[in-house]
């Protein structure tokens, strides 16, 4: 099959022709029909994940991955609601299965977590072995290109939404920011819109094409960042919403300038969920916070459950997306672009 590898951190994927992998038992083989590229790829590729875990070469990356079941394991049960030929999408956080995490569902937080995509298999190839239990069936008129961002840019602020809702950070007399309209903050904006319970959205960002994409997502209001400082950014706030401070941050980003505009726009009781990782520190002022008593979420990825849940949105047609489809051999001059964040929207490989 064809594979696109890391043998070098900080050096360009080779393309290689390697040997369709065997499954185990409780595995299927799936014919990946499409695969997202995200910006974990080029940290991946950049060695940024080296500081945190010891990552072997080589690898495959690639992890937003559909396609179909070509082949299943001799232990998989039949009534598993699967059969050879199903389209699929794959779970992102493959978990031992035994720790309190995996037992409520939260594999994706796993400490023995594996994850496709970093390590011997991922979506940049033909096809990879998935346990069983970590595709999920989908319906075969959504399309393979749209399907393959939702496993990750499509569900990551999903469940990052979920959290300030479930914290009571939503609701009607409400005002949520989302910073940053790339690959995730495009789908943030409309899950913002989704599960708001009528809260008014504003986009934030830098790029006024992203802006755009922004507004016809649904956000109420758009404000352009860019060389403004956080008084004025809080004025437009002020003028386009009557307040001046935001109730709750969804923040697609993790910038650490951006970071620090977010928590001095955060008001009273405000909550601030991060899915970003632009930047690796942040330095704020801890006593706003705490007097304050704001909410920080960190979220990562999303369960099982969550990504069967943006499943059904897509399948009533509830999420549009922004989508630049690309061969197999342009992996590497998008893995440039997206490092000069000239991408709108998820480029996604399809095979």
């Amino acid at each position: 099959m064809k594979a696109a590898v890391i043998r070098a951190y900080k050096q360009p994927l080779v393309f290689e022709d390697v040997p369709v992998p065997d499954i185990q038992p409780d595995e299927v083989l799936v014919k990946v029909a499409a695969c997202g590229m995200c910006r974990s790829d080029v940290l991946l590729v950049d060695g940024f994940f080296q500081g945190y875990a010891d990552i072997p070469l080589p690898i495959i990356p690639g992890h937003e991955i559909t396609g179909t079941i070509e082949r299943i394991g001799s232990v998989v049960p039949r009534n598993a609601g699967i059969a050879e030929g199903d389209h699929v999408v794959v779970s992102p956080g493959w978990g031992d299965g035994i720790c309190r995490h995996c037992q409520v569902g939260n594999t994706q937080i796993c400490p023995n977590v594996r994850w496709p995509g970093f390590g011997t298999y991922g979506g940049f190839a033909e096809y990879i072995p998935v346990p069983a239990r970590y595709v999920i069936k989908v319906a075969q008129h959504l399309k393979f290109e749209e399907l393959a961002p939702l496993t990750d840019a499509g569900l990551t602020p999903y469940r990052a939404l979920k959290k300030i809702r479930d914290a009571g950070g939503l609701g009607p007399d409400r005002v949520v920011g989302v910073f940053g309209v790339g690959g995730l903050g495009a789908y943030a904006v409309q899950y913002a819109k989704l599960l708001g319970a009528g809260a008014i959205v504003v986009a934030f960002a830098r790029s006024l094409d992203k802006l755009e994409i922004a507004k016809r997502y649904g956000a109420d209001h758009i404000i352009a960042v860019k060389d403004k400082s956080v008084e004025e950014v809080g004025k437009e706030l002020a003028q386009a919403t009557g307040q001046a401070k935001l109730d709750a941050i969804m923040d697609c980003v993790g910038a650490p300038e951006m970071m620090q505009m977010g928590f001095q726009l955060l008001g009273i009781a405000g909550h601030y969920a991060d899915v970003g990782f632009v930047g690796d520190r942040i330095d704020v002022p801890l006593f706003p916070r705490v007097s304050g008593e704001q909410v920080f979420h960190g979220s990562f990825w999303g369960n099982n459950a969550d990504l069967s849940e943006v499943m059904a949105l897509a399948t009533e047609g509830k999420i549009q997306h922004t989508i630049k489809t690309i061969a197999f051999e342009q992996i590497n001059d998008y893995l440039d672009l997206m490092r000069e964040n000239k991408i709108l929207g998820r480029a996604v490989v399809k095979f």
